[in-house]
């Protein structure tokens, strides 16, 4: 597992200034680093909950850093996403601890001219590391790109390694598997699928892990049983009335992601299906989503703000020590199993690898 929370000596965090301030850690990190558009109003509560926490970023590295290696660029998209504000949230602590300055790309701007441009935009404003939200390193490993610009990059959330960036991710496949086979000893055998867009490398792990633990089990994966979705709500929209609309529907469905999982629930409620007692749903990431939906959803958790705040401190070292590069290259952490309302009635906690 990832390492433990770095904090700065007064105790407080990134992420217990915004909680105290009613903002986002974005909001903060802006008012810190004055960037970003911050209303007086939401400054004037930043710098109050500041004082009141005693929260002082890590000045010393700071100083001691070149002003490339002081700069961390990060790139995503879909920035409602529940996976990217945890991401983001993981990311800022980790460089906030090490007194490095995140910054970001308008997701306007990375939405009309394309990820690489972004990704040289940074670069070009002092960015001396980039890490990618998925699957924008999946879309530059291997390209002429990454010579390009020059800098360290990594990522979180692939399926697998990436042989030229360092990569912070689960066992999707072992955990999709696990998923799988808790739904199977509820008793269900029709079980269908909501997957994820082939652009993500962790889609195809975490279908894998569902055909092969369906086939194990010896249950029959037809094709009526899989629909296709992005991650996206109104995907999982799409998908899980597909599923539902079969001559024989499901009595259970995975979706890859807690997005979709959730739609799958907005859809049932919608068609009179209660859940469980008629449909169980899982999701996947274990996002704060997972909890607000009703019932509550069971789903695979990866741990996504330590992965993006461990991925943070490694190409931090990666920055400071151009000589020695990003080591580990691909680091895998535990992931784990949270049973909660949408498969039983009883929520329990099933380790993980």
């Amino acid at each position: 597992m990832v390492g433990r929370r770095r904090r700065d000596d007064g105790g407080a965090t990134i992420r217990t200034v915004a909680a105290q301030a009613r903002v986002s850690a974005m909001t903060v990190s802006n008012v810190l680093n004055g960037t970003g558009k911050v209303g007086d109003a939401t400054r004037r509560r930043v710098e109050l909950a500041i004082a009141q926490l005693k929260y002082r970023p890590n000045s010393a590295a700071r100083g001691l850093a070149s002003p490339q290696a002081s700069r961390l660029g990060i790139v995503y998209q879909r920035p409602s996403s529940t996976f990217v504000s945890a991401a983001l949230v993981g990311a800022l602590e980790g460089t906030s601890a090490l007194g490095v300055q995140l910054m970001t790309c308008d997701s306007a701007h990375v939405e009309q001219h394309g990820p690489w441009e972004a990704m040289r935009l940074l670069v070009k404003q002092g960015a001396g590391g980039l890490l990618l939200l998925p699957p924008f390193a999946e879309a530059i490993s291997g390209t002429p790109v990454l010579a390009e610009l020059g800098v360290p990059i990594g990522t979180i959330s692939t399926g697998h390694g990436l042989p030229d960036l360092l990569t912070v991710r689960i066992d999707e496949q072992a955990a999709a598997q696990a998923l799988t086979r808790l739904l199977i000893g509820h008793g269900h055998r029709r079980i269908g699928f909501i997957a994820g867009p082939a652009a993500h490398s962790g889609s195809a792990p975490r279908r894998a892990g569902y055909e092969r633990e369906m086939r194990a089990a010896g249950l029959a994966v037809p094709a009526d049983l899989q629909a296709e979705g992005d991650y996206t709500f109104e995907s999982g929209l799409r998908a899980a009335a597909m599923l539902l609309d079969a001559q024989d529907p499901p009595s259970a469905v995975f979706a890859a992601n807690d997005e979709m999982a959730a739609a799958a629930a907005w859809t049932a409620h919608h068609r009179g299906i209660p859940v469980p007692e008629k449909l169980s749903l899982v999701g996947f990431d274990d996002t704060p989503l997972a909890e607000r939906v009703f019932p509550p959803l069971t789903a695979a958790h990866q741990p996504i703000s330590d992965m993006a705040r461990h991925a943070s401190e490694l190409l931090v070292r990666a920055m400071r020590r151009p000589q020695e590069g990003p080591s580990p290259p691909d680091v895998v952490v535990g992931h784990g199993i949270v049973e909660r309302g949408s498969t039983g009635p009883a929520p329990r906690n099933i380790s993980g690898v």
